[in-house]
């Protein structure tokens, strides 16, 4: 989607200096990816106490099968 935004000139330096984004295009698109994961992860996070893991649950096992 191809908008025209008004961006912190401060506020960009300061991401810049976190970022190894070489263009501002770059920097907006992995601060939106950040953005959205963190609230993905809240969403995740609300979960706690809602959710029963079964006891023969091996996380490990999982793991090992992905690599």
């Amino acid at each position: 989607m191809r908008t025209n935004i008004v961006l912190d000139d401060k506020l960009v330096s300061q991401a810049f200096k976190y970022s190894r984004a070489k263009s501002k295009r770059e920097l907006i698109n992995q601060a939106l990816e950040e953005f959205v994961e963190h609230h993905n992860r809240k969403n995740v996070l609300e979960l706690v106490g809602k959710v029963r893991i079964a006891d023969d649950y091996d996380y490990k096992t999982l793991r090992e099968r992905n690599s």
